[in-house]
């Protein structure tokens, strides 16, 4: 059999375990693991030595935003896609906040032709259901939408536009998004913050006077998140949509979920590597380059979503990779409540999460699972992707274990690069030396090779 490439010297990590193979594609697929005496190099057009590197899965980001079309200069589907696969992410799954928002057929039809256009990776795009039109949220199953996202909260001052057919601050309109969406079987990921709280405790800090960086954290509290929570689910439970909480940040959140799921409802929680890595200590480090909703918070909440990854009660940690440009940032340095919430991560995903694994606070196949395989069974692509098998799509990350990497913003492949404060100047143990998709190399040694458009759109399966 001829293959198209053969990686071979690598540790292959599979799914529950770690071997010495050989991974041979073609076209596109992983067609044979062979043991590494057994490799004839003769039969492939390409060999990659992995240099005794590990071979993984690519990382599955279910939580990104690349700001496309409306503002090119937070970052648009070919920049910060182009990130993505330097950090070794291989799939994003881009929200729906756009201008307009992504909340109808031919709108999500659009985004779907962009990112066909220019995507170095792979990509499925959410839909938003508050329009509450049935037809429109058809229209959207039928396009390929991976998922359905929903806000809680009211849309931000100023963005409306972007937000319109996101935002469902009454409960009212939450219960029928809700009705709307369960029929169709796919994962509806919840914002949750209870907007009535919010804008009550964001009132009297605004009538006090605070406006410093501690105050958008302080306007936000874990019982902000966790009453959100507890409201989506005691709905859903008479509803029966598959339900997953987004970024996930405080203890009070997370025992919420397990509440739920202790009663064996079936609910799903992700969190993101700013709340593994970084506290509300940071705020005042780096200003409101740390300001993303939910907030940063405290030692002990980051302890327990740790202990949360570790026992199942969270399955998977997403980037929420949020471009902003510096000025806009910046606008906030005496006002935080002027500047817009969220943080580039999509680069320091993998990274990070292998660098935790080296630490010991999860193992490698659990970090694995974590950034690859969970997120790739939650919204039906598994086994299709977010494992190495043969028959999965060749969509592989080289990681080198034993070179690190120092986050230098002037390295990044993000247009938000000048955003990425939380992380500048952080050392993890290994580094990502070549990002393979759709069995292409697409980054390699400290390169973009691939071309726009190499990406491919994805639609669940099996539904």
């Amino acid at each position: 059999m001829t293959y198209d490439t053969l990686i071979v010297n690598g540790q292959v990590v599979m799914e529950h375990s770690v071997e010495r193979l050989s991974v041979a594609v073609r076209s596109g697929r992983i067609v044979a693991l062979l043991a590494a005496e057994d490799t004839h190099l003769d039969h492939a057009r390409e060999v990659i030595d992995a240099g005794g590197g590990y071979v993984l899965p690519g990382a599955i980001d279910i939580h990104f935003h690349c700001r496309a079309p409306a503002y090119p200069a937070r970052g648009d589907f070919a920049t910060e896609t182009r990130a993505a696969a330097a950090g070794g992410v291989t799939t994003v799954f881009e929200m729906p906040i756009s201008k307009p928002c992504c909340a109808t057929g031919d709108i999500f039809q659009a985004r779907k032709q962009l990112g066909q256009e220019n995507a170095y990776v792979n990509f499925g795009l959410y839909g938003a259901p508050g329009l509450l039109d049935p037809r429109e949220i058809d229209a959207m199953v039928a396009a390929g939408a991976i998922a359905w996202k929903i806000f809680q909260t009211s849309a931000p001052a100023g963005r409306s536009d972007e937000f319109e057919g996101l935002c469902l601050p009454d409960a009212s309109q939450q219960w029928q998004a809700l009705k709307l969406v369960a029929p169709t079987q796919l994962p509806t990921v919840i914002h949750a913050e209870n907007d009535d709280l919010l804008t009550w405790h964001t009132a009297q800090l605004v009538a006090a006077g605070r406006s410093d960086i501690r105050a958008h954290g302080e306007s936000r509290p874990p019982h902000v998140e966790a009453l959100g929570i507890a409201q989506i689910l005691s709905m859903n439970e008479h509803i029966g949509a598959s339900v997953h909480i987004a970024h996930v940040s405080s203890a009070a959140a997370l025992n919420t979920i397990r509440r739920w799921q202790r009663d064996g409802y079936p609910v799903t929680g992700e969190t993101c590597p700013h709340y593994l890595f970084f506290t509300e200590a940071d705020m005042e480090r780096v200003g409101p380059y740390a300001k993303i909703n939910p907030p940063l918070r405290q030692q002990s909440d980051q302890d327990a979503l740790w202990q949360g990854l570790r026992d199942g009660s969270l399955i998977a940690v997403t980037t929420d990779h949020s471009p902003f440009t510096v000025e806009e940032k910046e606008r906030a340095r005496t006002d935080i409540w002027r500047t817009p919430p969220g943080a580039p991560g999509v680069e320091e995903l993998l990274l990070g999460m292998l660098h935790a694994a080296h630490e010991g606070r999860v193992t490698l196949l659990e970090a694995v699972r974590l950034i690859s395989t969970n997120g790739a069974k939650r919204f039906n692509l598994y086994p299709r992707k977010g494992v190495i098998r043969v028959g999965s799509d060749a969509d592989l990350v080289i990681y080198d274990p034993t070179t690190p990497t120092t986050i230098q913003p002037e390295k990044l492949f993000s247009q938000s690069r000048g955003t990425d404060k939380l992380y500048e100047g952080m050392t993890f143990c290994g580094s990502v030396r070549r990002t393979l998709v759709n069995g292409r190399t697409v980054f390699v040694d400290g390169q973009i090779v691939g071309e726009p458009g190499w990406g491919q759109f994805v639609t669940p399966e099996g539904l």
